[in-house]
């Protein structure tokens, strides 16, 4: 059985790559978003019946929860097994 420092080190790794990754997938959205916005309404409104300013709101709503996902459950573990691992001895 692995002692306590080796399990927190572990979940330290897997929570900091799940933020690196979140993270840029977070920041790539909000740029793919803000930058080519016609043409992901064009191509969802080919897809889906749905005015320019629901899809507006689809879109910021997305934004918004996906970063409030990344927060709670990557960013805000990482940080809390950062401190508690300083404190295991």
């Amino acid at each position: 059985m692995p002692d306590q420092m080796t399990t927190i080190e572990a979940l330290r790794a897997f929570f900091m790559w799940c933020s690196v990754i979140n993270g840029g997938m977070l920041i790539f959205s909000s740029i793919f978003i803000m930058t080519a916005s016609n043409l992901t309404f064009a191509t969802h409104s080919k897809w889906f019946k749905i005015s320019r300013e629901s899809f507006d709101v689809a879109m910021y709503s997305f934004l918004g929860l996906y970063k409030l996902a990344f927060l709670v459950f990557n960013l805000v573990p990482y940080l809390a097994l950062l401190i508690i691992g300083d404190n295991v001895a």
